[in-house]
């Protein structure tokens, strides 16, 4: 049973007080990953200081477009033409997420979603922290094969009734959270927690809307454009160095990227972040790594790489690299 398997609750004297104070667990489901992917329904599960499950809320929502992948969701064209519009539900939503640290698998995709969806609605979401739950497993260091949603909810004996649902994605990921938010409390962890920068700009030409097609047919949009509105901290580690052909990356490590990326790059940025890199904006003789898809250009940061001697990795070895990053070294 899940309770066998919790650590006892931590009292009142011993809880740690820079904890947060409540979570808002979320899941969404989306038309797509890449920045012109609309979300076409949510969950969330509001969670008090020490995870009990305080109400939980649901709604599809309409994308106006094409709903992608309804192998995946479930979800059709006819199922949401009758939903709201983003727009109609941002004020519900915030009440959700409102004052709380949102809590999502693989985080910084949920939380950059939302937050396009709400610069669209011409708002800002009231959110300014997030915890990922895979950073927390590796926090924790949890004994996991993978770091599926799956995987964590049989590690806790969660039973998961509706795959890509984004209630029960959410019911499941904060049945999941709570033991290792205990977890934590109990071992004195710090929780990975990330500031969340909201957009302050955003561009969005027309869309073919659900049930219209363009002449391109179903995913020929025009560009939309999105800017984050502040610079991301200081990464927290010294930097170890080089990369080293077949070793893990280490946390600290300074990272640049250079040409196109198939992922949009401010989510691979930060899901670098997220891992405990240093994105640089520029190579130098300190730069540990460069990324990029295209290794015989001549743009100036794999010029200077092959000056400097800099290791280079595609777009995809880096995502490989990612999903184990070596802790930074103590002292």
């Amino acid at each position: 049973m899940l309770e066998d398997r919790m650590p006892a609750a931590s009292s009142a004297t011993d809880w740690p007080a820079a904890y947060p104070k409540g979570y808002a667990v979320v899941d969404v489901e989306t038309t797509g990953l890449a920045r012109d992917d609309r979300i076409i329904s949510a969950g969330v599960y509001r969670l008090d200081a020490r995870g009990e499950v305080e109400d939980h809320w649901y709604t599809l929502v309409n994308p106006e477009r094409d709903p992608g992948p309804v192998w995946i969701h479930g979800l059709t064209s006819d199922v949401l033409r009758g939903a709201p519009l983003f727009k109609d539900i941002a004020e519900e939503f915030s009440t959700r997420l409102e004052d709380r640290v949102l809590v999502a698998h693989n985080a910084v995709f949920d939380w950059q979603m939302i937050a396009r969806e709400y610069a669209r609605a011409e708002r800002e979401a009231p959110v300014r922290q997030r915890l990922c739950t895979i950073a927390l497993s590796k926090e924790l260091g949890l004994p996991l094969p993978n770091h599926k949603l799956e995987t964590l909810a049989a590690h806790f004996g969660v039973v998961q009734r509706r795959a890509h649902h984004a209630l029960d994605d959410a019911r499941v990921l904060a049945e999941a959270f709570r033991p290792s938010l205990l977890a934590a409390a109990a071992g004195g962890v710090r929780l990975p927690l990330h500031e969340c920068r909201p957009l302050t700009e955003w561009t969005d030409r027309a869309a073919p809307r659900i049930g219209q097609q363009s002449s391109g047919g179903y995913g020929s949009y025009r560009p939309t454009s999105w800017r984050p509105s502040r610079s991301r901290p200081a990464c927290p580690y010294p930097n170890p160095g080089r990369y080293e052909t077949g070793k893990p990356l280490k946390q600290g490590m300074r990272v640049a990227f250079s040409g196109d990326t198939s992922v949009e790059r401010d989510l691979l940025e930060d899901r670098a972040v997220e891992a405990g890199l240093h994105v640089a904006t520029s190579l130098s003789r300190l730069t540990s790594l460069l990324v990029t898809n295209d290794p015989d250009s001549g743009t100036s940061k794999v010029v200077k790489a092959r000056q400097y001697g800099t290791p280079v990795v595609d777009e995809a070895a880096f995502g490989q690299l990612l999903a184990d990053v070596e802790p930074a070294s103590e002292g």
